[in-house]
């Protein structure tokens, strides 16, 4: 019942209209009039003051038409990650891709259209259907900070699926936690020709400690990165500042924990051995750290009754699901951190935040024939 060419337009139409976090406001007014044309009551709430951004969250409300069926969270992101200006999206085949230029935006663009378009079909075949929630979030990609501003009380379902993973086949039921992290590292100006013994060079404290440091994967349940780094002020003067930022996921809590100790004492120990004595006084190089939690674990059992529905879906279908474990964050760990039981369900999305992201139109239609027949089952075995 799904219809397919219909579904691959909205998504070409959505991935049209530029939407980085914080400036998601074109597509946030271009979906409040999908949901309203569906029936839907749709509100956005203030999220979008809080973080600085142009719009909020958007929550649209669909009444069901079975009673006692239990509501059900339908949800996705309508941000993308840079490069996502001017996406031009290219048909090939199958394939849905770019010029090269940018990120196609299929995260999470692909599950907002396949949330459209399964509401758009149980409305028109007046399938039964259980209430319907409904958010798309703003500013995920900007530390899931959208979903973290929600307000899950104005919410009528407690489970539910985030549609915001890549290959289909699979439901995402496992997510680490996450600490992000600044470092702000002090060495001491110099004129770097006439005379740089006289200085302490931040920039070169900072990479002492990074060449210290474990990054990557450092287990099958832990990653860790420098992502960012940002000093200097001139090539002639030796730098007093320099900041790091980056980031530790596990899915341990002692090893999330023990990799951020880690990294910080990587950076002591590297300011520690960064000395200068002048004028008789002593200077040592010096760490300033902001370590803050960005997100919990998520872990769905498996037992639960969203997991229990999509593998019903899956067999009335004939097709496989496995629950996974991804290391990858995204709101369905915010969602499950306030309360409801949520897992993350596969669009069929490829090289996410690259501008080789790709889409195969094939895996986008099973998706949404999957959402579909949960919503289905939903409503009929409550």
């Amino acid at each position: 019942m799904i219809n397919q060419g219909r579904l691959k337009n909205l998504l070409i139409e959505l991935i049209k209209i530029d939407s980085l976090s914080r400036k998601e406001y074109n597509i946030a007014m271009r979906l409040t009039r999908e949901m309203e044309g569906l029936g839907a009551t749709v509100t956005i709430d203030d999220a979008g003051e809080k973080v600085g951004g142009n719009v909020g969250n958007l929550i649209a409300h669909f009444a069901g038409t079975v009673a006692g069926a239990r509501p059900l969270l339908l949800s996705a992101h309508m941000d993308t990650v840079v490069p996502g200006e001017g996406v031009v999206p290219i048909v090939d085949g199958d394939i849905l891709r770019t010029d090269g230029r940018t990120v196609l935006g299929g995260d999470d663009k692909s599950g907002v259209a396949i949330i459209c378009e399964v509401l758009r079909v149980m409305r028109e075949n007046r399938l039964p259907c259980s209430d319907v929630d409904v958010v798309f979030t703003i500013c995920e990609e900007a530390g899931l900070i959208g979903a973290k501003h929600l307000d899950v009380s104005r919410l009528r379902a407690r489970t539910g699926l985030v549609l915001d993973s890549d290959s289909v086949g699979f439901l995402f039921t496992k997510a680490p936690a996450a600490n992000r992290m600044e470092f702000h590292v002090h060495g001491l100006e110099a004129h770097a020709g006439v005379c740089p013994e006289n200085g302490v060079n931040a920039i070169k404290v900072a990479a002492d400690g990074i060449a210290h440091m474990a990054l990557g994967r450092i287990d099958h349940e832990t990653t860790a990165n420098i992502g960012v780094v940002e000093g200097g002020m001139a090539v002639n003067i030796v730098p007093n500042s320099v900041i790091l930022k980056g980031e530790a996921r596990s899915h341990s809590e002692e090893k999330l924990d023990r990799q951020t100790q880690h990294m910080l004492r990587c950076l002591e120990e590297a300011a520690a051995r960064h000395t200068l004595e002048r004028d008789g006084k002593k200077f040592t190089a010096s760490v300033e750290a902001k370590i803050e939690r960005d997100y919990d674990r998520m872990d769905v059992p498996d037992g639960a009754p969203i997991v229990q529905l999509v593998h019903a879906a899956a067999k009335n279908l004939n097709v496989a699901v496995k629950t996974l474990a991804t290391g990858g964050g995204c709101d369905a760990n915010v969602l499950n951190q306030k309360g409801l039981e949520v897992a993350n369900l596969s669009t069929g999305m490829r090289d996410i935040h690259t501008v080789k992201e790709w889409l195969d139109l094939r895996d986008l239609n099973l998706s949404a024939q999957m959402v579909l027949e949960v919503v289905r089952l939903n409503a009929v075995n409550p």
